[in-house]
């Protein structure tokens, strides 16, 4: 359930107010006044005080005593620490699940090959199906605008009255666009910024909010299957396995959020929803039943698992912040693991961004 029916009453819930605490707001950019470039993130509105701000990170490293609603489950056949809130039932949070190597791995497949047809993206719906968007990146290729052999057919056919045909884009090397077809082409690189989500497995249709499963599709990838397999581990029920079925992989931006809602597309909520985050860090909101209910914050790192199973799939939840730019030490190891020539695209845009990989059991 995404948005809400009455914006006014939104502005009022708890949810909300808290997602308006720790978001980060752009200053006002006036007319011939660069925005500062140094000016603190407090400064630059909302974000400022972080010390509610739940760090499993920190607990985990105390290794003491832990704050009063906050627990450690040891769960057999499971060699990773596990957090728990005492009054969120259902939700597990697994600091440091992924090594940094893994990390890397899961960051490079997210944009090399879980955008690749026939997985749907968001570009999907204005550009068609786009193959290699990250080579076209890498060789800084131009997306253009191309006609069929047909094309004279295809517009007597719209004048007629006829369906629209779809249009189609083609990479092209930056030298073949000619002059007065710069309003028709996009930058590969640009494109790759673009990128919002993109769907494995079982397709999500956005529009109509359910699992279209006439729309063609490859399953999940097996190891990315197995890794959902064996970190869903803590929310299973006893002698139950996770069947990976689909999976939505959201791509943040600088300024990006994603707005407080419920996952409750998938016929059996005891089953959890398997969340990876990669990239720069975050701050997760989880609240309860309603949105008048106050969530609590936590930190989300790259290379965390957040398992969301039964009474914790009603809970609203989202993230109104990404921390980027200055807050570079968190992703050192992931700085320094992609330092190769191949991964230079890869490294310059994973400095800015956050990638989360949620794997789901639709039936």
């Amino acid at each position: 359930m995404y948005g809400a029916p009455d914006p006014a009453a939104a502005e009022r819930t708890a949810f909300r107010r808290a997602e308006k605490q720790y978001k980060l707001y752009k200053p006002p950019n006036l007319k011939g006044k660069p925005r500062p470039r140094n000016k603190p993130a407090a400064v630059q509105g909302g974000g400022g005080d972080l010390s509610a701000v739940v760090d499993f990170h920190v607990l985990l490293a105390a290794d003491g005593e832990l704050p009063a609603g906050i627990c450690r489950r040891d769960c057999a056949g499971f060699d990773r620490p596990v957090f728990c809130f005492l009054d969120r039932p259902g939700f597990y949070f697994l600091p440091s699940a992924l090594s940094t190597e893994e990390q890397c791995y899961w960051i490079r497949e997210s944009l090399k090959t879980f955008p690749q047809p026939p997985n749907r993206t968001n570009l999907t719906a204005v550009y068609g199906s786009i193959s290699d968007l990250l080579i076209a990146a890498k060789n800084k290729k131009i997306l253009v605008e191309v006609e069929k052999p047909d094309v004279q057919e295809r517009k007597e056919h719209s004048n007629c009255g006829g369906k629209t045909q779809p249009k189609n884009f083609k990479f092209v090397e930056a030298s073949e666009v000619h002059k007065g077809e710069e309003c028709r082409s996009t930058a590969a690189t640009a494109l790759v910024r673009k990128l919002r989500w993109s769907t494995l497995g079982l397709q999500f249709d956005w529009s109509k909010r359910n699992y279209d499963v006439s729309l063609p599709h490859n399953k999940i990838p097996d190891s990315l299957a197995s890794l959902a397999q064996n970190m869903a581990i803590p929310a299973m029920p006893s002698g139950e396995e996770f069947k990976p079925e689909a999976a939505i992989v959201n791509y943040y931006g600088p300024s990006d959020m994603l707005g407080g809602h419920v996952d409750d597309m998938e016929a059996d909520w005891t089953k959890p929803i398997v969340s990876i985050s990669l990239g720069c860090k975050c701050i997760f909101l989880l609240g309860g039943k309603t949105r008048d209910e106050v969530p609590t914050a936590m930190f989300l790192r790259s290379g965390d698992i957040v398992l969301m199973a039964g009474e914790a799939r009603e809970r609203f939840h989202g993230v109104p912040r990404i921390f980027t730019e200055s807050d570079q030490q968190e992703i050192s190891r992931l700085v320094s693991q992609l330092s190769g020539e191949d991964d230079c695209f890869i490294l310059d845009y994973i400095k800015n961004s956050r990638i989360n990989i949620n794997i789901r059991q639709v039936y």
